[in-house]
């Protein structure tokens, strides 16, 4: 019987990918859950899916990822019931490298 080797996804390999991943995951989880209806809900999913498609094809390009944040961070307001996940994602994206100077 032969075994099959899958090559594994790029985020499998990398870390920082992988970490992004679950941070993204998480939020769409608890955004789906969120009972409000927000305004922007479609944008954060849309940017949401954008940035999970960027991982699974290991095409995470740094201003692509920060665009994406700043669209679902804007797209969500101040719902603080999502903060820490938003935040969870903007850590993940910032081990991507070039973070801002503060």
């Amino acid at each position: 019987m032969a075994v099959k080797h899958r090559r594994p996804a790029d985020a499998e390999r990398d870390p920082k990918a992988a970490e992004l991943g679950r941070a993204v995951s998480r939020l769409r989880c608890e955004l789906a859950a969120y009972p409000v209806e927000l305004s922007d809900r479609t944008v954060a999913d849309e940017e949401l899916t954008a940035l999970d498609v960027m991982v699974r094809e290991g095409r995470a390009e740094v201003p692509e990822l920060r665009r994406s944040l700043l669209l679902i961070a804007s797209s969500l307001g101040s719902v603080s019931r999502l903060g820490p996940s938003v935040t969870a994602v903007r850590t993940a994206i910032d081990r991507f490298g070039d973070a801002p100077h503060r």
